[in-house]
């Protein structure tokens, strides 16, 4: 005769059924998605109005709003041309090579917010490396050291 394990009664208790929304539960959700009700341009317009860190974590919120933001380069846009004002050269270069408005941010972003402090003399007082604060480096060209350095030489 088999002996049958003993079974943990605390995994069958933490165990839940997958839900399955009834049909009217379904109809509630759609209605709360704007995405889904209103025509793209109001969506548009919506989603246009965040910043860099609402517009992105807006596009985790649910497939259809993730989908709607993606899909839509020009939203990326006035973010990219703002961190243009920092960094034109990478920007540009990176448009003039094909790069979505998305991707040329998020290739950009970081460096703009680094390069930024630099150039505004930031760190001008600093006297160590260990005196920098962590997120005050990031991988710069030479032509951007260039520019960093010509700034701390006027001042």
């Amino acid at each position: 005769m088999q002996k049958t394990p003993k079974r943990n009664k605390q995994s069958f208790a933490s165990y839940e059924e997958p839900a399955v929304l009834p049909p009217d539960k379904k109809k509630r959700e759609s209605r709360d998605d704007f995405v889904a009700v209103l025509p793209p341009e109001v969506c548009f317009q919506i989603f246009n109005e965040l910043d860099i860190q609402s517009l992105c974590n807006a596009a985790m919120t649910c497939k259809s709003w993730n989908h709607a933001i993606e899909n839509n380069d020009s939203l990326w846009k006035n973010h990219c041309l703002t961190v243009r004002a920092v960094c034109q050269r990478e920007i540009d270069y990176d448009r003039q090579n094909g790069y979505s408005w998305k991707i040329t941010l998020l290739r950009n972003y970081w460096k703009s917010k680094v390069k930024q402090e630099w150039l505004s003399g930031k760190y001008s007082n600093i006297h160590s490396r260990s005196s920098l604060p962590e997120k005050s480096m990031y991988p710069m060209d030479v032509d951007t050291w260039g520019e960093i350095l010509e700034a701390e030489l006027e001042r």
